[in-house]
């Protein structure tokens, strides 16, 4: 570890935080139907969206809302699983590059409409222009905007009294989509044209390097795909290498904007949420218990990568810090601050290889997607993820203080508990069920490069990465085979909508409840015992997934022994 490391994590955790305010206040006044500054130009355009699609604006109940949201979403995997069937025959693919399987069409439709933006394929060998702009650029947005929208109807439920709705899911989608993520996109993709990113549509450049070997140099319109990657926690790079690529990352500020833009709007949500229930302490509160969560897990990463690699040290070569698998350009303080908000913001994006990290280093982002994606998290859902902790932390608080639990003046009933624990134990379910199948089955032990603990990290961490709409890999674990292309994809479906379904759920009972006046006996939800409660009920929930997988190597081994060669 370096003073210089420090000072970039510092510097990078200040543009966070100096962010949180004026972004959280302007989606706050954005999604109240207030004006903002960007009205008189996006206005005309929304109403002009709505015209057309026959969107008429009413509030819908908590159902209607998650089946247009589910509709939304079906309608999003059939269209982009039918452009990669049928690429060969549509148009801008200058290579002539052929459609993809059946099974890969199937992991990468649900990847890219949860969110999670998992990457069996090599992006620059994979996918023509089309695919790459229509499919994957356009499920860039709308799958983070449909994670901002749930987390408004969620923040609606605490917001309001005795109300039916939690607010119209075109109108939150399209609000998203038009004002917030479009202009920062835009920005954001002039940006990195102006620092050297390509955006073009002419065919590969073919060039012969100093050795004499030629060489296709993949080049398209990077920029604007790169730009709502980062923003809206995608991953899913234009090219294989993702940001590590020079051409998606060029140099040390692009890193930084990067990597910024990757945390800002869950950051900001926090605060919107706060200014939303009329209490921007309690907006305070959360970021504070993600910016402690972050922090916890960012420490002992980076001092792990900075002891180097025990068997480089074994042969007496002089190391600084753990450099394999790492963006060298770099160095391990950018890189591990890539590990720890990539897999703490739902994000493939990586320019370090986790497969490469050290045991500690490479524990630290199991740990964090385990925890539910809440540190921060993907856009939209690391809020409504924390929120559910947050309900289930004030039914414990409220059995300690002998009264009826209570949340920003709602009342934390059997309902509202039972859907909140259901959500969040699918997650434990789907990673290890997922993780015990692959393990005692040939098809899924042909997926790792290692043996022993290392390859059961792998199978463990993928099917982590993809339950928890994360999109990250130890890149050791051969997955685009049919086995693990329909899994992965399962559980990507998983987390993503059985979290989502019993989250509308609360959030409808919520709507409905009258807002209970502060007495003596309501426990206080804006200081510092609200914050490790809340952390010390993430841990212990957490741990339901955690430590029974440190566990499950010898119950697999053990039931691969019985199961001989069944499989």
């Amino acid at each position: 570890m370096t003073a210089n490391g420090w000072i970039q994590i510092a510097l990078f955790c200040l543009a966070i935080i100096v962010c949180v305010k004026p972004l959280g206040l302007y989606m706050a006044r954005l999604f109240e139907g207030e004006r903002t500054f960007l009205s008189p130009v996006l206005g005309p355009i929304e109403r002009g969206i709505y015209r057309l699609s026959g969107v008429k604006g009413e509030e819908q109940h908590w159902t209607t809302y998650t089946i247009a949201m589910l509709a939304f979403s079906i309608a999003g995997f059939v269209s982009l699983y039918l452009m990669q069937r049928l690429q060969a025959v549509l148009p801008f693919n200058p290579q002539g590059l052929a459609g993809t399987s059946p099974d890969l069409s199937f992991n990468t439709s649900i990847s890219f409409i949860t969110n999670t933006n998992w990457q069996s394929y090599g992006g620059e060998s994979t996918f023509g222009y089309l695919v790459q702009m229509l499919g994957l650029t356009v499920h860039n947005f709308v799958s983070a905007a449909t994670g901002i929208a749930l987390a408004l109807a969620l923040i609606r439920g605490f917001a309001r009294r005795s109300a039916k709705t939690v607010g119209n899911f075109w109108v939150d989608l399209t609000r998203c989509t038009l004002y917030v993520l479009l202009p920062l996109a835009l920005v954001m993709a002039l940006f990195l044209v102006w620092q050297g990113v390509p955006q073009n549509m002419g065919a590969y450049t073919s060039a012969v390097g100093l050795e004499g070997v030629k060489q296709l140099i993949a080049q398209g319109p990077v920029a604007s795909q790169e730009a709502i990657k980062m923003l809206g926690t995608n991953g899913g790079g234009f090219f294989n290498a993702n940001s590590a690529h020079p051409f998606e990352n060029p140099n040390g500020l692009t890193d930084f904007v990067e990597l910024w833009s990757i945390l800002v709007i869950s950051a900001a949500l926090t605060y919107t949420f706060g200014r939303m229930v009329k209490d921007t302490r309690q907006g305070w509160a959360i970021f504070a218990v993600m910016g402690l969560l972050f922090l916890a897990g960012l420490a002992p990463t980076y001092w792990a990568e900075s002891q180097g690699n025990a068997a480089v040290a074994a042969a007496h070569v002089s190391q600084h810090g753990n450099m394999e698998g790492k963006e060298v350009r770099f160095g391990v303080a950018n890189s591990t601050l890539w590990a720890t908000a990539t897999t703490d913001a739902s994000n493939g994006s990586v320019n370090a290889m986790h497969d490469s990290f050290t045991p500690l280093g490479g524990l630290i982002p199991i740990i964090n997607i385990e925890l539910g994606e809440i540190v921060f998290g993907g856009t939209g859902s690391g809020l409504y993820g924390m929120l559910l902790f947050a309900v289930t932390a004030m039914f414990v608080a409220g059995l300690m203080v002998g009264r009826t639990p209570e949340y920003l003046g709602k009342k934390i009933e059997a309902r509202e508990v039972k859907m909140a624990m259901l959500a969040i134990l699918c997650l434990p379910l789907s990673i290890l069920g997922f993780t015990a199948l692959a393990s005692v089955t040939k098809l899924g032990l042909a997926g790792p490069l290692n043996t022993g603990p290392h390859g059961f990290s792998e199978i463990l961490y993928a099917f982590t990465s993809a339950t928890g709409n994360n999109g990250s890999a130890f890149a050791g674990l051969t997955a685009n085979t049919p086995f693990y292309n329909v899994t992965l994809g399962f559980a990507m479906l998983i987390g993503r909508f059985a979290f989502i379904v019993p989250m509308m759920a609360v959030a409808g009972s919520l709507a409905a409840k009258k807002i209970v006046p502060t007495s003596a006996g309501t426990f206080p939800t804006h200081g510092g015992l609200f914050v490790g409660l809340l952390i010390g009920v993430i841990l212990i929930v957490g741990g339901l997934t955690f430590f029974p997988a440190l566990s499950l190597g010898p119950i697999v081994e053990h039931l691969a022994m019985q199961a001989g060669t069944f499989f």
